[in-house]
Formats: structure tokens, sequence, C-alpha cells
């Protein structure tokens, strides 16, 4: 496959301002084709496409559901300089995604650490894997998955929702004009700013919520570090760099 919904690979690099773009018909999973072209010295920016992925996947090795046509299923490489930056990358690009998805009619919130909610179902993920050398980061893969056209699943209509159920007439193009913008400018710093945190507590899927896992309690917004803060029973205060949230 050179062209994705009628555009050529040259024509989507030169469209989004990225170095080169990469599409394929099928694919196992564009995280596994970035790597490769990662570890070849393909440099910042370079976007990989998929009409569908077979082996697609979230967190913890968790399936991703990208069946042809339905989705963007994306990957995008970075090459953040700090390494404090690399734990900081999955949320920046949620607010970066969930920014530009605003912009064409969907209020999008998001589920820490990785995940964007729409109507209270989960209408994508972000999911980044770093490579090293020793304490250096050599590259972070980017992947992003935003069910786009429906109908989703039988099997996961209740928890998942595609784009066009609330803009109708989507495309993936528009889609990727946003969300590409939106990567091509993420911050490296190695904290959050007061601009960051701020735009992030107000997308925030969990504030409010009780929560059951990975510590019980009531969330209350995130570090500066990206860490999640839970308020416990008790009223202390505890950080949370990692696991999975389960809401009460």
């Amino acid at each position: 496959m050179t062209s994705y919904d009628g555009e050529s690979e040259r024509a989507l690099a030169a469209r989004w301002k990225v170095p080169r773009c990469v599409v394929f018909d099928r694919v196992s999973s564009t995280l596994d084709v970035l790597h490769e072209l990662a570890g070849q010295g393909a440099p910042s920016g370079t976007t990989v496409l998929a009409d569908e992925q077979l082996s697609g996947r979230g967190r913890h090795g968790r399936p991703w559901h990208s069946p042809p046509g339905r989705g963007v299923w994306l990957g995008f490489l970075a090459h953040p300089e700090d390494a404090g930056a690399v734990g900081l990358v999955a949320l920046r690009v949620g607010l970066a995604a969930a920014r530009s998805l605003e912009a064409i009619g969907a209020a999008v919130r998001l589920k820490w650490p990785n995940d964007l909610m729409l109507e209270d179902r989960k209408l994508g993920g972000v999911l980044c894997e770093a490579r090293w050398h020793g304490t250096r980061p050599a590259w972070v893969a980017v992947g992003v998955g935003l069910n786009v056209h429906g109908p989703v699943s039988e099997s996961l209509r209740g928890a998942a929702i595609a784009l066009d159920e609330v803009c109708r007439g989507v495309s993936r193009l528009e889609v990727l004009d946003g969300v590409l913008g939106g990567l091509r400018s993420m911050p490296q710093r190695p904290r959050l700013d007061d601009g960051e945190l701020a735009a992030y507590a107000s997308r925030d899927w969990l504030r409010g919520r009780r929560i059951l896992q990975p510590t019980a309690g009531r969330p209350a917004g995130i570090g500066e570090d990206g860490a999640l803060l839970v308020e416990t029973e008790s009223g202390h205060v505890e950080r949370v760099i990692g696991g999975t949230v389960v809401a009460a």
C-alpha cells in the first residue's frame, strides 16, 4: 500500500511536514515497524500508518483491536534528548491528541496514564516504547490508536466509542492533520509546566472519581513528573508512577 485514503506517502509527508511517511495496508504493529526504522537511523518525526494492524497492542501487551479502514493506527518517532522527558511523552501525546480532537468537536478527556475518553467510553490510547543507549534515550516509538469509524465491535460497544458517533462525517486524514501537528510541536522538557498541568486538569477524566487500584482513593490530578496523585481515605496524598487504574 503506497497511499492512505487517496494520498501518497510523499504527499502525506509534505502535508504533515514530517521527514518521511510510510504507509502499509496491513502490518503486525506500527510500533514494530517504527523500531526497525529507528534502528536504521530514521529521523525524528518519521511517521508510520497502517490501514490494519494484526497485532496491535496496548499497555502490558494487551491486544488492541485495529480493523481495516476503521481507525487511525499511527506510529511516530521521537528522540528526546533528556532522559527525564521520556516518561512524559505519553501524557504529552494524549494532551496533543485531545486538543486536536476538541478542535473538530469532540470533548475528549484523559484517563491517566494513556487513555482518551469520549462520552465515558474509550476512544483511543497511547503507547510509548523507549530504547536506550545506557542511561541515554536512543528513541521513543509513539503509538496512537483512535477509533474513527464505527460501529465498534459488539463485544466492545459498552466500553469503546468511535469518533464518528459524535463527529459525523469526520475523516481519518482530518484527525491526523490535528494529531500530527500536535506531535510535531511536543515539548521536550523534563517536567510538565503550569500550562500543561492546567490543560491536563481541565480534561482529567479521573478527577472526583473513586479508584480501587493501583491504590485506593480519589485522584487529585498529576504532578509535574507525570505521577498520578491519589488522596487516600486517611487524607494522605500518594504518588503513583505506574500501574493500571481500576475505577470503583
